[in-house]
């Protein structure tokens, strides 16, 4: 079956998983997708992830995050730029999620970024998802 927007696939797969407190999730490889898996490894919203070719378009399995407790490390996901909507932001307009306290993740001409890394390298772009 074909997804017409393989980002919201990909977060929602998270969520979902991340609710029921699964400790992985396999989902549909793409760039983009790679990028947001590598965002959220990188600040630290999810344990790893692995990229693997099986078939014609391979799959990424992403191991999901959780404190000492079992506490969720994501607390919620959501998708900003749809197919129908495209929100595109310059880097002075990039608002911060929760006061800081979560993450935008921007598709830039230097690749996927979160906003912090945005700032840094002012550079603005498409807003895809926000995490805290």
């Amino acid at each position: 079956m074909a997804v017409m927007d393989p980002i919201a696939d990909m977060l929602t797969r998270i969520r979902n998983a991340n609710r029921i407190g699964m400790r992985r999730v396999r989902i549909r490889r793409n760039k983009v997708c790679l990028g947001v898996a590598r965002v959220l490894k990188e600040e630290g919203y999810i344990a790893d992830y692995l990229s693997i070719d099986d078939g014609p378009q391979g799959r990424i399995d992403v191991d999901l995050k959780y404190g000492p407790q079992g506490e969720k490390v994501i607390l919620d996901v959501q998708r900003v730029s749809r197919p129908g909507r495209r929100v595109y932001t310059p880097v002075d307009q990039l608002t911060r999620v929760r006061d800081g306290l979560g993450i935008a993740v921007v598709s830039t001409n230097r690749g996927v970024l979160s906003d912090r890394q945005c700032r840094k390298q002012r550079v603005g772009g498409e807003v895809l998802c926000t995490v805290w």
